[in-house]
């Protein structure tokens, strides 16, 4: 993977990225990201951030390589924390960490997403989390993917501004994934389910605490829920 080519991963994250938008990409790594997107025409201006040191210096360094000073601003900073007004940042993406770890970038500096239109995430696990963020503070899911690559599955969220509803199952599958029912999302939901269902095995043979009791029951519910919806 180079600015030039990148992973299926982030392809489909660029793909959502608007024509023209100023883009913010959180945790940038070598910024192959927005080095694609401006070298696509897909944005002229953006901003690569990152909190650590090494992966700073290396964003720097491939966006000197790749003659892009000029169009994209790298910054060793905390999160959300590498936006400045300035900078009119309309689109942000994260890509590549924990729902939980998404979450807590996108509550540290909330102020920050008043501007901000469009929000593009992709974790590597939890994304329920995500949902329920969205939930909470205003945000909807605009769209989803899930695909697989070198045997890992991920989901993408794209969120908007605006109010939504969603059941207890579209918050933990997402609702446009449900809809689309891929192969992948067979898969990742029957691995899912063969996991429970180890868990569940192990805690019948575990003494009957009231706990184990409560885990046992949360994991059946799960199950079936999972199920019901890999039925339809």
């Amino acid at each position: 993977m180079n600015a030039q080519k990148l992973s299926k991963r982030l392809e489909t994250v660029a793909s959502f990225v608007p024509t023209g938008a100023v883009v913010a990409d959180i945790g940038s790594d070598h910024a192959y990201l927005p080095c694609y997107l401006v070298q696509q025409g897909i944005v002229s201006q953006a901003v690569a951030g990152e909190v650590v040191k090494g992966p700073y210096e290396s964003a720097l360094r491939q966006v000197r390589a790749e003659g892009l000073l000029d169009h994209i601003q790298v910054r060793l900073a905390d999160g959300l924390a590498a936006i400045e007004q300035d900078d009119r940042v309309d689109t942000v993406t994260i890509a590549g960490m924990g729902g939980p770890l998404i979450v807590s970038i996108l509550e540290k500096h909330p102020e920050v997403l008043t501007s901000v239109t469009r929000l593009i995430l992709q974790p590597n696990i939890h994304a329920k989390v995500i949902r329920e963020w969205a939930l909470a503070h205003g945000w909807a899911v605009l769209d989803e993917v899930i695909l697989e690559e070198d045997d890992k599955i991920y989901e993408i969220l794209v969120l908007q501004k605006g109010a939504m509803q969603l059941t207890e199952a579209e918050i933990l599958l997402g609702t446009h994934l449900i809809a689309q029912h891929t192969a992948v999302f067979v898969k990742k939901w029957t691995k899912e389910i063969d996991n429970w269902q180890r868990i569940l095995q192990d805690l019948n043979r575990a003494e009957a605490t009231p706990d184990i009791q409560a885990k046992r029951e949360e994991l059946q519910q799960l199950i079936q829920l999972v199920e019901g919806v890999l039925a339809k």
